[in-house]
């Protein structure tokens, strides 16, 4: 499969400039970044949605399997097809992921072990979410991360998604352990194509 770029980010003028590059397919949210945009979160993930024509990764919030699943269908209405569910990596996430995950696609989010890898495949999660910059950061075999995910769920539908990429050279470290889908901030995305001898070549 192709690698798969996504924007970390709510901000819609940094969703429009990403769109109009032609390789950024999606977006991914949470209610920090939505909380940074000038309109209400439901009007700027129908935005994001109108915008980019892949994925828009929204975070549940509830408290309880029952708000999550109605905030779930409030997202769908949004979203459409469009729509992964982002369902934290705790055991209400794992239960709800196993209540949500035949209607919905579901991405567990926030993993740091490859057994938490284990549980959202078997809960149903079609992608597991982990965060790159602070694995290095918070783990002492953090850089390590990525790969020991890919290993655990090797053969499985759960594909893993490498986020809080700080630099181009993180995004790269996470394909080369071989992470399939990146998503990263509109900066670091940006600066993928740049290099100065390309441009001397040019």
């Amino acid at each position: 499969m192709n690698i798969q770029l996504l924007l970390d980010s709510a901000i819609l003028d940094e969703a429009r400039q990403a769109a109009g590059w032609g390789w950024v397919s999606g977006a991914t949210t949470n209610p920090t970044l939505l909380a940074r945009s000038a309109l209400s979160p439901a009007e700027t993930l129908k935005e994001l949605s109108r915008l980019l024509k892949g994925p828009i990764f929204y975070q549940l919030t509830g408290g309880t399997i029952e708000a999550m699943k109605e905030e779930a269908k409030l997202a769908e209405d949004i979203l459409g097809g469009q729509l992964v569910l982002k369902i934290p990596a705790n055991p209400l996430g794992y239960q709800a992921s196993a209540a949500l995950a035949d209607k919905y696609t579901v991405a567990i989010t926030s993993l740091y072990t490859p057994a938490q890898a284990l549980a959202a495949n078997t809960c149903g999660a079609r992608y597991a979410l982990y965060y790159h910059n602070r694995a290095k950061r918070l783990l002492p075999d953090g850089a390590d991360l990525a790969q020991r995910l890919i290993q655990a769920l090797a053969g499985t539908d759960t594909l893993v998604v490498a986020a809080s990429l700080k630099s181009a050279d993180e995004l790269v470290e996470s394909r080369m352990a071989g992470v399939p889908i990146l998503s990263a901030p509109l900066n670091v995305l940006a600066a993928l194509p740049n290099n100065e001898l390309s441009d001397a070549a040019v």
